[in-house]
């Protein structure tokens, strides 16, 4: 097989990866801390400190019992290093082709693009990055906010989201979450979760359902209630939230997030309105209330705990794990961990370290004596960027891009080669519709596409994707094996 360079030499890479045209789904066969404070809610939402960082019961999805059991590439290299460790822009061995095509801005940024996928981007590749992740046993997917913003109806978006080459997973973003399904005490309201769940179905994708617990976008009849809550009264409308919901979705959820974000940055617990109200305890309520639906209404849908700054071994890291333990004591079942995944070019685990913390995680048994699973579940890269959403300034140079591209990779192909990890879900691919600069201010350019012409135009594939394609190959990106 020729190399990059050599391709670039007769230049057949001289044009962006860009999604000209909204086209058909394309479904494949089934056959086959370094923290920053922030307390805002958005779009894709977090309102959390990140790392400097119906009522009837659905069938399974086709594709969720072929993932979590399939063998895995490699084994994990664990890492000896108990603090977060920086992977270095030195320490890759290439960088990627940097395209000589100059963006619509006339700011001087310049777009590495993808080199594997040709001038259609994934679109069109004969290896998409979900394909990648299949031929090893894991899925890759992304997060949207469907229904809830412009993306829902934007056509070029919702060619590469329909696209299970790209995409065999999905998480709904908000519409899952408690202000949305039940936004009056035991009254539900399931018909923009419905909306997802149906496009995702559509495409044979599996679903990573987030959340059923979490201290942000609550409704007010649970942050200001008209009688001050006992730790009776809160459990009570926890456990029938729970009931409900699980019961609602059945199947079609191959992960629940049964709680989300329990934990400060230093390992020490929330003090939210759960916290306040009952203590720790409403986490083994939560995780029970899970469990007895799942026995209730006959299904196999598997709960995790989910979290950001766990993805290194560090103070909340082992807060996790100990969730874990002390869960699988009182006999309750967790079956897998959620990191999360936000990192920056400023700071990002090494793959050294987000093996070993993978495999201290899946070291952990549950009560049936099987080993925690773990996901990556909201992979993002943001980069310094002072330019707008559709026109990164000069500060997105091709360096930063190559290190970004760095750190996708370490993270893939940290999951490719630790026994457990079953997918990667990054935390919606366009930077339309990305919840990072209106988050962390000064930073942008985050995902795996932009649109230079803004919403409802072409999508344009970064380097990046290469790095997750190579990650899941286990092929440093710039080379071939």
């Amino acid at each position: 097989m020729p190399s990059v360079r050599s391709i670039l030499a007769l230049g057949l890479l001289a044009m962006p990866a860009v999604l000209a045209t909204p086209v058909p789904a394309n479904s494949k066969s089934t056959s086959t801390s370094h923290s920053t404070s922030h307390s805002t809610s958005h779009s894709t939402s977090h309102s959390t400190s990140h790392s400097t960082s119906h009522s009837t019961s659905k069938s399974t999805s086709k594709k969720s019992s072929t993932k979590a059991t399939s063998t895995p590439k490699s084994s994990v290299v664990p890492s000896s290093t108990s603090s977060p460790v920086i992977s270095p822009t030195s320490a890759a061995p290439t960088t990627p082709v940097v395209s000589s095509t100059t963006s619509a801005t006339s700011s001087g940024f310049k777009l590495a693009t993808p080199t594997k996928t040709g001038t259609t981007g994934a679109l069109a590749s004969a290896t998409g990055m979900a394909d990648a992740a299949e031929a090893v046993g894991r899925y890759f997917g992304t997060a949207a906010d469907i229904p809830g913003t412009g993306a829902g109806s934007d056509p070029y978006y919702l060619a590469v989201f329909n696209n299970s080459h790209n995409f065999d997973q999905v998480t709904p973003a908000n519409i899952m979450k408690w202000v949305y399904l039940e936004p009056q005490q035991n009254v539900f309201d399931f018909s923009g979760a419905d909306e997802f769940v149906a496009l995702a179905e559509s495409t044979d994708k599996i679903i990573r359902c987030h959340n059923l617990n979490w201290y942000n976008q609550l409704p007010t009849w649970i942050t200001n209630p008209a009688t001050p809550w006992t730790n009776e009264t809160l459990m009570a409308a926890l456990v029938n939230h729970i009931d409900v919901v699980m019961k609602h979705f059945g199947d079609s959820c191959y992960h629940w997030d049964v709680v989300n974000e329990a934990f400060n940055d230093d390992g020490t617990w929330r003090d939210d309105i759960w916290y306040q109200t009952s203590g720790p305890s409403y986490i083994s309520v939560a995780f029970r209330a899970a469990n007895a639906a799942k026995a209730k209404y006959g299904l196999k849908t598997k709960l995790y705990y989910n979290d950001y700054n766990i993805e290194y071994l560090y103070p909340k890291s082992y807060a996790a794990q100990a969730l874990v333990a002390n869960l699988t004591a009182e006999g309750i079942n967790i079956d897998g961990v959620g990191l999360q995944s936000h990192f920056s070019s400023s700071f990002t685990p090494s793959l050294a370290s987000q093996q070993g913390n993978m495999a201290a995680f899946t070291a952990l048994k549950n009560v049936n004596g099987a080993n925690i699973e773990v996901a990556v579940t909201e992979l993002d890269v943001r980069v310094p960027d002072t330019g707008s959403l559709y026109a990164p300034s000069a500060d997105v140079t091709a360096a930063v891009q190559s290190q970004q591209v760095m750190f996708y990779w370490d993270t893939v192909n940290a999951c490719a080669t630790t026994t457990g990890c079953v997918g990667v879900t990054v935390w919606d691919f366009d930077d339309t519709y990305s919840w990072i600069p209106s988050t962390f201010a000064g930073t942008g350019f985050g995902d795996l596409y932009y649109q230079p012409g803004g919403a409802n135009t072409p999508l344009v594939g970064k380097a990046a994707i290469d790095g997750i394609i190579d990650g899941f190959q286990n092929v440093v990106p710039g080379t071939y094996a």
